[in-house]
C-alpha cells in the first residue's frame, strides 16, 4: 500500500472510532466471503463490520485516544457500532454461535476497553428499548402509587373530621 493510502486508511479508521460509541474487535479467520456478507447484514444499519490492518488500526486507535493494542493480533475485523451496542454485541454473539470461526477478541465502549467476556456480558443485557420501556413502566407504577397516597390523605382527613363531629355530638348530647 502506498503511503498516502495508509494515511487515508488511518484517518478513516480514526474517524470511525471517534464516531462510534462502541467498537468490537474480532478474528474472522476461516469465514467465507458469503459468511462475512451475512454477518454484515445481521448487524444491520447500526454497525459497520470492516476488515482492518492491525498496524494501521493501532495508529488510528492511539489518534482516537483508545488503547486497543492487546486485541490487535492475527486476522482482525472491527464492528464500528453507531447505534445500540447491546444489539450489535448480540448480533456478533449469535453469529459466533453458528459460526465458531468468528472469535470476539474484545472492544471498546464509550472509551473504556472491554475484554471478550465483558462483550459477552453486554450481549446478555436486554436491548435499550426494552430497558427504557421497563423504566417507563416503573415510573408509571410509582406515579400511580403517589396518586393513591395523595388521594388517601384528603379522604382520611374527611373521615377523621366526621369521626370527631360524631364524637362531639355524642358528648354534647350526653351532657
Amino acid at each position: 500500500m502506498a503511503t498516502s493510502d495508509k494515511v487515508a486508511a488511518v484517518e478513516e479508521i480514526t474517524q470511525k472510532l471517534r464516531d462510534s460509541n462502541a467498537a468490537v474487535v474480532t478474528s474472522y479467520t476461516g469465514l467465507s466471503v458469503a459468511q462475512l456478507k451475512n454477518l454484515r447484514r445481521s448487524l444491520g444499519e447500526n454497525a459497520q463490520y470492516a476488515v482492518v490492518k492491525n498496524t494501521l488500526t493501532k495508529i488510528a486507535a492511539k489518534e482516537a485516544g483508545i488503547e486497543l493494542d492487546e486485541h490487535l493480533a492475527g486476522s482482525t475485523a472491527v464492528a464500528f457500532v453507531t447505534g445500540d451496542p447491546v444489539e450489535a454485541a448480540k448480533g456478533l454473539r449469535d453469529f459466533a454461535k453458528d459460526n465458531p470461526a468468528l472469535v470476539i477478541k474484545g472492544g471498546v465502549l464509550e472509551g473504556k476497553v472491554l475484554s471478550a467476556d465483558e462483550i459477552k456480558k453486554l450481549a446478555d443485557l436486554e436491548s435499550r428499548e426494552v430497558l427504557l420501556s421497563k423504566l417507563a413502566g416503573a415510573f408509571k407504577g410509582k406515579q400511580s402509587q403517589a396518586a393513591s397516597v395523595f388521594q388517601a390523605l384528603p379522604s382520611k382527613l374527611v373521615r377523621t373530621v366526621d369521626a370527631l363531629r360524631a364524637k362531639q355530638a355524642e358528648q354534647g348530647g350526653a351532657e
